[in-house]
């Protein structure tokens, strides 16, 4: 009998984000990779595809007082509170490190007001800093964050200032998932200059602790994260896609390959993974192994033939 030789392909998981190459589609997101610096030794840092800083403000933050983070089943909550350096500290100490390390750099930036926002934006955009990461979405500050990203208008505007004071460098826009109407802020951020979308950031919810009688967060209400948002998040970047033409990058509750591949399968352009990391370090590395693995038995070569969606 005769044997035929099989090839493998070896897949290409490289991607372009507005001009920026990754080399996968793996994101660390932000507020759960630090500078990446907690990370050493855990994981193969240079093998993710890009790393989001935590949230940046214009100024230094100590963030939000008494309890900060919850468990709760499948999610974890926090009130974080944009705990943060402010943007001219991390330039000035984190941003080479952080570049030295080989991902892409995304600087999350976040503010109270438009205008603080924007004097951020220049900051980031004269460094060497590869994407910005507008974050209109953190539920757990009082001023600015999700407020700006609830509404097309506002998101618009705030999307607009920051792409003017932006010339240099790619803007993705993060979403919140408790906008009434998540397609229209992302129409609107789009028709503003953005580049990319992100979606989706924490789910508003609140928990109680029952022997204080009272909420367990100082704020009362908390981002809530993990896999309990999982399916709900990826309903939304499924109903996104047809409504955008520019790259999302998905994320909530992405713990495994499998989870990842849903992300992807449905349009999603790349990933972000965040909870995960803190419950299993290693697990973007083995997200990442495990996309190869799956597009070697499918005969995929490339992230395009991938998605299951089509514009």
């Amino acid at each position: 009998m005769r044997t035929r030789n099989l090839r493998v392909i070896e897949p290409d998981l490289s991607l372009n984000i507005a001009g920026v190459r990754l080399r996968n589609p793996v994101i660390a997101a932000s507020g759960t990779f630090g500078y990446g610096q907690e990370y050493k030794g855990l994981l193969d840092i240079t093998g993710l595809g890009g790393i989001c800083t935590k949230g940046l403000t214009l100024n230094p933050r100590s963030g939000n007082t008494g309890r900060r983070l919850h468990e709760t089943p499948s999610g974890l909550m926090n009130s974080i509170g944009l705990e943060n350096i402010g943007i001219r500290a991390f330039i000035e100490k984190e941003l080479r490190r952080l570049r030295d390390m080989g991902p892409v750099v995304i600087a999350n930036l976040s503010g109270g007001t438009i205008s603080e926002y924007v004097k951020g934006a220049r900051l980031l955009d004269t460094s060497d800093v590869e994407i910005i990461e507008l974050n209109i979405s953190c539920p757990n500050v009082k001023a600015g964050g999700m407020a700006f990203g609830l509404d097309p208008r506002s998101a618009g505007r705030i999307t607009r200032r920051v792409r003017r004071a932006t010339p240099n460098t790619p803007l993705m826009v993060k979403l919140s998932p408790n906008a009434p109407d998540m397609a229209a802020v992302a129409k609107a951020c789009v028709a503003a200059g953005a580049d990319a979308i992100s979606l989706v950031n924490t789910f508003k919810a609140v928990a109680i602790d029952i022997e204080r009688r009272r909420p367990v967060f100082d704020n009362t209400s908390a981002g809530l994260s993990g896999p309990c948002i999982r399916p709900i998040a990826l309903r939304m970047v499924w109903e996104l896609y047809d409504a955008v033409k520019v790259p999302i990058i998905g994320m909530g509750g992405i713990a495994s390959a499998a989870d990842a591949l849903e992300f992807l399968l449905a349009g999603a352009a790349a990933i972000q993974v965040g909870s995960a990391t803190f419950a299993h370090p290693p697990v973007m590395d083995e997200i990442i192994a495990g996309i190869g693995d799956y597009m070697r038995e499918k005969g995929l070569g490339d992230l395009a033939s991938l998605s299951i969606r089509s514009n």
